[in-house]
């Protein structure tokens, strides 16, 4: 991976939160055929605590936010605005073949109730090149916007949901496709996408570094983000829980977040 200029990250985090609220009532134009969600694999294989308690930090560093897939139908994202949550992610699209038919309404219901809003695509890295799944999702609706309220793009990679864990592909081989999306989302949009993953999937299956382009989001259900994959020194997001849904922390003040989304 080449270099190409140092991330702007910002410092520490707390806090965790409640409930979900979710129902039904898919878009005619697309269909919900089985999909992997953001996590699903990694808590098969990781261990998770239940209950994580977080540890009691600054709370200008505090901002917590939320992931969600077709799973969660219909979001009422006024509950979850209530609740604190002040950015979401929803997952737009898996390989090149899978649109999430919810996608509008969780995208367009999270900003509409203040949140900052981003896409993630579910990366199977043996089904096509990272550029072809790249341009997919930018394509449905994983783009970025200067509008100060839409973050990177993410790319979540992690364990395999339909076969051999690393794709029965080696470490160089799944470097150069993470490195491919990475860089065509880039060429798309201008930004490099956010990187989601497990220390132990990482370190395992690719072990490239990408920490100078790509900002972190850690996947780790425990008291706190713990070891780092390979050469990230920080991280910017932290996916801690997935009870009730998938719940996440910014690494940093809103201002942080704010900035982030402005690029």
């Amino acid at each position: 991976m080449t270099m190409r200029g140092p991330l702007a990250l910002v410092m520490m985090v707390a806090l965790a939160c409640t409930t979900l609220t979710a129902a039904a009532q898919a878009n005619p134009d697309t269909t919900d055929e089985p999909n992997a969600t953001m996590g699903s694999q990694i808590r098969r294989f990781e261990p998770v605590n239940p209950l994580p308690q977080l540890p009691n930090l600054e709370p200008r560093a505090t901002v917590p936010g939320m992931d969600v897939a077709s799973y969660q139908g219909n979001v009422d994202w006024a509950h979850w605005y209530g609740q604190g949550k002040r950015f979401a992610y929803v997952k737009a699209t898996e390989s090149v073949s899978y649109t999430n038919p919810y996608f509008a309404q969780q995208y367009n219901g999270s900003y509409a109730v203040g949140m900052i809003r981003g896409a993630y695509h579910f990366a199977i890295p043996n089904a096509s090149s990272g550029a072809d799944q790249a341009n997919y999702f930018v394509d449905h609706g994983g783009g970025w916007s200067a509008d100060g309220r839409t973050l990177p793009g993410a790319l979540d990679v992690e364990y395999n949901p339909y076969g051999e864990t690393c794709y029965e592909m080696s470490q160089d081989a799944l470097t150069a496709w993470v490195e491919d999306f990475s860089d065509t989302y880039h060429a798309r949009t201008g930004r490099y996408p956010v990187i989601y993953t497990s220390t132990s999937w990482w370190n395992r299956c690719v072990a490239g570094s990408f920490s100078t382009t790509n900002p972190l989001w850690v996947a780790r259900y425990a008291d706190s983000p713990g070891e780092l994959p390979h050469n990230w020194l920080v991280w910017t997001f932290w996916q801690h829980t997935s009870d009730p849904l998938d719940q996440d922390l910014f690494n940093g003040p809103v201002e942080g977040l704010h900035a982030l989304a402005r690029g």
